[in-house]
């Protein structure tokens, strides 16, 4: 296990409450516990993030910029393009 260090924080109070609402409830051990699984999501979001920006500038640079128009004719393609399972029924969307 790493090794722990006191933090001391201000923090909005609904958000505490939430903390103090999940260890009464028996979703987490103690408060500390609650934060610190709250920042290891946070960092794991960020380090995603970071790399979808690293992969998304990769991409653009061999491919050209995504514009604004292929991101919302997106949607209408993937549909054009789905196939869809209903009811024992395949076919694709109308």
């Amino acid at each position: 296990m790493s090794e722990k260090e006191r933090l001391s924080a201000s923090v909005d109070a609904e958000l505490l409450a939430a903390g103090r609402a999940a260890v009464s409830g028996g979703h987490a051990e103690n408060l500390s516990a609650w934060v610190n699984e709250a920042l290891a999501r946070q960092v794991d979001y960020d380090q995603r993030m970071r790399a979808f920006d690293e992969f998304l500038a990769a991409f653009e640079a061999e491919h050209g910029e995504i514009t604004e128009e292929e991101l919302r004719e997106t949607p209408r393609r993937m549909r054009a393009e789905a196939i869809v399972v209903r009811s024992g029924r395949i076919g694709r969307v109308a």
